[in-house]
């Protein structure tokens, strides 16, 4: 019943190639423009949002939202200058000017430097403002609390302008000052602008080279530029379905790259399926038609039954796969945390759009090809070119390089077995290290002007740095001061400052002895503060109280989600192979595939081993939601490369071939889509590496690792070996689940 449904699709799209290249073409152009331009003007990029990862109703995040309410002054802006002397008279003169100057702007509130204080720069109240190496000041501007969202952005614009100009003027005192401004709304607005850069350098990259490999593998740049038209629309669909999303979910920046890097490896993986079985299926529906003569015609009979017989197969085992990543991706959906599910829900949107592009839009595109495709393309005529392409475009032999792979693992299955689980046990040990954590400012690249603003301030301006623990009381001043000497002898605390009220509570801030707010000790320390017991209410928040609040939302859910996707995926996988055996292995298989991924990100990216060659600062551990979705990719990924493998082994075994030889020669019809795809996705996921992003870097590094684990050690050793060893066990079910599977087969 399956295989008709897509061998219909197969034959509606080959009797109507122009209207469905026209539909995606329309369709391409308005995912762009929404995403570029949208709806009411804002693009997609002015819409998401940037900050650390939260959980609503969490302790941090009740924390935050009474600050924000009771909060009565409006948005701060800072500027830091430096390589001057604040002393010198001609600094104060030049400073009364700026000051003025911002006061008459309309919704500055105030404006501090060391210069308005009554005693001056040698006053004690000055002197937080000066900085420590005595060559520089801060100055300090905060609009009008009342001002509303686009007021606020106006004013903002005018003081960063005035505040940017300040080293000009202060240039004929000092030729070495210098000036940096931040802001909480600057910080938000240079991550937003480094993910749109990263975005575009990751597409720079990978698809010039997922182009040429894809030459490689079909011979020709028309076939390649299938797969790649398909990848193009995906991304266009992707961001159009990112920007409905921003309607309906807060979207963290981030989330656009990540969604845009599946789509974009997804649609190409799945092009690289279906036009290599239409090739396949083009050959002997030519010899099947008494050696018809390749002609460059579309819409004849060869094609017809080649696109047909297409859909049957490769175009059922896609929609097969793409459904398993989609269970994969819904997993993220179980969990609290909002930036999960925003990345869950637009990942799920893209891997619909990749499953269609490649189910219409690619055999669109194959059947105006014609018989084109079973001809040598032009790149064979050269020399040189000629004998790599005979080794990498071949598509009909049933001898070949994975084929003779697998007879040598067949020879010695459990020697393989043992060495290859060997290296991916070592690869997973530095898991057991793993820190979790939601960083800050420390996503941004330490070039970043924002960065550097941030890190100046707390060198500089030590008595200006925020406590790395807030603490939200309600109670009365006398009892929050009388606990908070309380809270000052706890380990790990340097000290507390005065009681603060705001509004209706009083805030209570804990500097500690680490320099890192988000690290064990500081971890440590907000697990002992919520264990107190003080008479009265309170909440916790900082960096590691909000670290702390994910970790627990993430492990309150994470049961439901890989029940969820266990209970799927081995559903799934026995409806197609008919066995029980075959799911548990893939289960198994896959998570030691995972856990080595996992390993080599830890080590890299916690430990900092590759920091000089990637280009990135380690921030003492791995971002606690970038694990979530790494986890959920990278499973959806290898499900993806163990459904094209065993749909070869599955249908070569149907046709009665033994289970040793359904595996090689599975392997060989397999092997060169699996390699092909994983070297594409690879590239693709390497590509945004060169981004400057934290949080982008781990996600696709550790993507490109998991790939490239999943699609050798595991597809082409692992996989073989074991399903050699278990022979005919493989294919064992119980009687009564036979009879289910008789009835409910997903098969060709």
């Amino acid at each position: 019943m399956l295989t008709l449904v897509f061998e219909s699709l197969g034959r509606r799209v080959a009797r109507h190639p122009r209207l469905t290249l026209v539909a995606w073409v329309a369709l391409t152009a308005i995912g762009f423009a929404l995403a570029l331009f949208g709806v009411h003007g804002q693009s997609l990029f002015d819409r998401v949002s940037t900050g650390e990862p939260s959980v609503a109703g969490s302790q941090s995040a009740q924390a935050n939202e009474i600050l924000g309410e009771q909060s009565e002054s409006g948005a701060s802006i800072t500027l830091l200058v430096g390589g001057v002397d604040p002393v010198d008279p001609a600094v104060a003169d030049a400073m009364a000017a700026v000051n003025e100057e911002l006061l008459a702007l309309e919704g500055v509130e105030s404006v501090i430097d060391p210069f308005v204080v009554p005693g001056g720069v040698e006053d004690e109240i000055a002197q937080g403002l000066l900085a420590a190496s005595g060559d520089g000041f801060v100055v300090d501007v905060t609009l009008a609390a009342d001002l509303d969202a686009a007021a606020e952005a106006e004013v903002a614009d005018a003081v960063v302008e005035r505040l940017d100009a300040v080293p000009g003027d202060l240039a004929a005192i000092s030729t070495d000052v210098q000036g940096l401004v931040g802001s909480n709304a600057l910080i938000i607005e240079a991550i937003t602008e480094q993910v749109e850069k990263d975005l575009t350098t990751g597409e720079v990259i990978a698809l010039p080279i997922a182009l040429l490999i894809m030459v490689l593998v079909f011979g020709g740049f028309m076939a390649a530029a299938m797969p790649m038209a398909a990848a193009i629309a995906s991304i266009a669909g992707g961001l159009g379905v990112l920007l409905g999303l921003s309607y309906l979910l807060d979207v963290d920046a981030s989330v656009v790259n990540v969604v845009t890097l599946l789509g974009l490896g997804l649609s190409i993986d799945y092009g690289l399926l279906v036009v290599s079985r239409y090739r396949e299926e083009l050959h002997r529906a030519l010899a099947d038609d008494d050696g018809a003569a390749v002609r460059r015609r579309r819409g004849d009979g060869a094609v017809h039954t080649a696109l047909v017989r297409t859909m049957a197969t490769a175009g059922r085992t896609v929609a097969f796969s793409a459904l398993i990543v989609a269970i994969s991706i819904a997993g993220l959906m179980v969990f609290e945390p909002d930036i999960l599910r925003s990345i869950g829900a637009g990942a799920l949107g893209v891997v619909l759009v990749a499953v269609a592009t490649a189910l219409t839009l690619v055999p669109a595109l194959l059947a105006y090809s014609g018989r084109r495709l079973a001809r040598p393309g032009l790149l064979s005529k050269v020399p040189g070119v000629r004998s790599v392409l005979a080794r990498t475009a071949d598509v009909q032999s049933d001898e070949g390089v994975f084929s003779r792979l697998a007879a040598r693992v067949q020879k010695h299955p459990l020697w393989v077995l043992l060495a290859t689980v060997a290296v991916l046990v070592t690869l997973a040990l530095p898991v057991a290290g793993l820190q979790m954590r939601n960083s800050g400012i420390e996503l941004l690249p330490t070039s970043s002007p924002q960065r550097e603003f941030v890190t100046q301030l707390a060198e500089e301006y030590p008595q200006s740095a925020s406590p790395a623990v807030i603490v939200v009381t309600q109670t009365t001043v006398e009892d929050a001061a009388a606990w908070a000497e309380d809270l000052g002898s706890l380990d790990g605390v340097e000290r507390v400052d005065a009681a603060a009220p705001t509004g209706s509570y009083v805030v209570l801030g804990a500097h500690l002895e680490t320099t890192d707010p988000g690290g064990p000790e500081a971890v440590a320390v907000v697990e002992e503060i919520r264990a107190l017991d003080p008479g009265f209410e309170y909440w916790v928040t900082g960096q590691a109280a909000g670290q702390v609040d994910f970790l627990e939302a993430l492990s309150e859910r994470v049961w439901w989600a890989v029940g969820i996707v266990v209970v799927a995926t081995f559903v799934l996988l026995f409806l197609m192979t008919g066995s029980v055996v075959i799911p548990v292995k893939a289960l198994l298989t896959n998570a030691l595939s995972l856990a080595a991924s996992l390993g080599v990100l830890v080590w890299v990216f916690q430990d900092g081993h590759l920091e000089g060659l990637l280009g990135f600062t380690s921030a003492g551990g791995i971002e606690t939601y970038v694990v979530a979705l790494v986890v959920a990719f990278a499973f959806g990924l290898a499900m993806d490369y163990e459904v094209f493998l065993l749909a070869r082994i599955k249908e070569l075994h149907d046709a009665g071939l033994s289970n040793d030889e359904a595996v090689r020669l599975g392997l060989q019809r397999s092997g060169r889509i699996i390699t092909s795809a994983a070297a594409i996705i690879i590239v693709v996921f390497a590509g945004f590496v060169f981004g400057e992003l934290l949080v982008i870097k781990e996600v696709g590094f550790a993507l490109a690792v998991a790939v490239l684990i999943d699609a050798t050690i595991v597809r082409l050793l692992l996989v073989p070996a074991t399903m050699t060893l278990l022979g005919r066990v493989n294919w064992w079910a119980p009687g009564p689940l036979r009879r289910l599977h008789a009835r409910t087969a997903i098969t060709h």
